[in-house]
């Protein structure tokens, strides 16, 4: 479970709130109707009766499972400082035989046995065929997953795909006629609306806690992409990736991270949203990567501007104080076709209201790009409407797909302890074959060792997998591959991935 620190928000004042508007409610409809004094009881003996949420708990626990998340032992190599005086009694030349760099109380290389992790999280089955959605932060980096299911059958799990920028990511495990959960368009969830957090909390599996939504559209700038719904319902350490469902049992959200000071439940949960786990979903299983569509805008909601040119002394008529001020428009982009400029103020998508970014960023998040939006947003307090269409992180409407190694045309294996020795490194990975391809069209030959891509350490052939993968969905699908020849003379080259 993600956890946000010194955040809180006094539950009770907004409880406090809303009983009293109820209250206020009631009085005034006593006040004004012969048969108001019934109707005003009925009203508040309905309100006063607590939900039942037992079919919702029976419906939806069946749906939701524990994942067993292990990262095996690995002998990592790590920078480690020296000790001059150490170095120097050891090797007193300082290297000036070709021992290398020491006795000058830097830093050197040495490998370590990182110890066996692991951890455990929920998942939600989406499909009787095995499907199951999780957050990312939930099987980043695991070498094994087991899932286990209410009936405590287990299974094991693979990665069909993850997104960081979402926190969300798709698994799968080979069973039929498993108990999928009904899943509800979270766009029509209300505030106030009762729901259950269900998971797996602090080792204790199959836990369900209530609550209501909180609010809608929250941003934390904790992933890339949020549009959080924000419930009171307690979520704890082993929710992450568990279901927030209605009172129909539907899935509305999948439970991300909390706020708190402790560390535990003191505040506020936050659920992905379906509308948005929805498109990644779909993307995953279709092309392997989410395709992000962009407007090509960065800025801020216009209240938060507002305030900000109050600190510095200024006052600003924006036309409006609900929307997103335009702080910036990029190059190129959809927005800069469309004739948005720096301090516009967007105001609505598609006819949907935006009043802050996380309405934003929800309605673009189920976009793909080359969908056409109609762009409503204010120019020097004028209303404007555009239809603009969206392009990717590259800056086209193509799909992006994750490349594979394939695209690359060659064949690689990890150096051996021979070549370590003789050229003095203790990782890299040596280009056995260029057959076509990347490597081929950038000129890197056959013999080189690559160590460092996009300067990230290649160690193992997966290195190199991930950092393809990475790159090819970027705003710059470009590799900037540095190492040596055989010779020990360094070199480095630029591999282009994109057409």
């Amino acid at each position: 479970m993600k956890k946000i620190v010194n955040f809180v928000t006094p539950a009770l004042s907004v409880a406090a709130i809303v009983f009293s508007v109820a209250a206020f409610n009631t009085t005034c409809a006593a006040t004004h109707s012969p048969s108001a004094p019934e109707t005003a009881s009925v009203a508040a003996i309905t309100a006063a009766q607590p939900v039942d949420l037992t079919y919702a708990a029976d419906k939806a626990l069946p749906s939701v499972v524990h994942i067993k998340y292990v990262q095996n032992s690995k002998v990592q190599t790590v920078e480690v400082q020296t000790d001059p005086f150490e170095d120097f009694f050891s090797d007193p030349f300082g290297g000036f035989f070709g021992r290398g760099q020491r006795g000058q109380g830097g830093t050197r290389k040495q490998q370590v046995q990182t110890p066996k992790r692991t951890a455990t999280g929920s998942g939600v089955i989406i499909s009787s065929d095995g499907y199951i959605v999780t957050n990312n932060h939930v099987v980043d980096g695991a070498d094994e997953l087991t899932v286990t299911l209410s009936d405590n059958k287990e299974y094991s799990a693979r990665i069909i795909g993850a997104d960081k920028t979402t926190d969300l990511a798709l698994i799968k495990i080979d069973g039929k006629s498993l108990p999928a959960i009904k899943i509800a368009n979270s766009d029509d969830v209300k505030v106030g609306e009762w729901v259950l957090a269900i998971g797996n909390p602090l080792g204790l599996n199959n836990t369900v806690t209530a609550g209501i939504i909180s609010a809608k559209a929250r941003t934390l700038g904790a992933n890339g992409v949020e549009s959080f719904i924000q419930t009171d319902a307690a979520i704890n350490a082993g929710n992450s990736g568990g279901a927030l469902v209605n009172a129909n049992g539907e899935l509305v959200g999948i439970n991300a991270m909390l706020y708190s000071q402790t560390g535990s439940y003191s505040g506020y949960g936050f659920a992905i949203p379906t509308a948005m786990m929805n498109k990644v979903v779909d993307d995953l299983k279709q092309y392997g990567t989410v395709q992000r569509a962009m407007i090509g805008i960065s800025g801020r909601d216009v209240k938060t501007q507002v305030d900000l040119e109050k600190e510095d002394g200024k006052e600003t008529d924006y036309g409006t104080m609900e929307g997103i001020y335009v702080a910036e428009v990029v190059e190129n982009s959809a927005a800069q076709e469309a004739g948005i400029e720096k301090g516009d103020v967007i105001t609505e998508v598609d006819g949907q209201k935006v009043q802050k970014f996380g309405d934003l960023s929800g309605i673009i998040a189920q976009k793909r790009p080359g969908d056409k939006v109609a762009l409503t947003y204010l120019h020097n307090k004028k209303k404007q409407t555009k239809t603009v269409t969206l392009r990717n992180e590259q800056g086209n409407t193509k799909v992006v797909k994750n490349a594979d190694l394939d695209v690359l045309g060659a064949d690689f294996r990890e150096i051996t302890k021979a070549q370590k020795e003789q050229l003095e490194i203790s990782y890299g990975l040596e280009v056995i074959k260029v057959s076509g391809g990347k490597m081929k069209e950038a000129g890197v030959p056959k013999g080189f060792i690559i160590q460092r891509v996009n300067d990230e350490a290649m160690k193992t052939v997966e290195d190199l997998q991930n950092a393809v993968k990475e790159a090819s969905t970027s705003k710059e699908p470009v590799l900037i591959i540095r190492g040596m020849y055989p010779t020990g003379k360094r070199g480095y080259f630029v591999v282009q991935l994109s057409e």
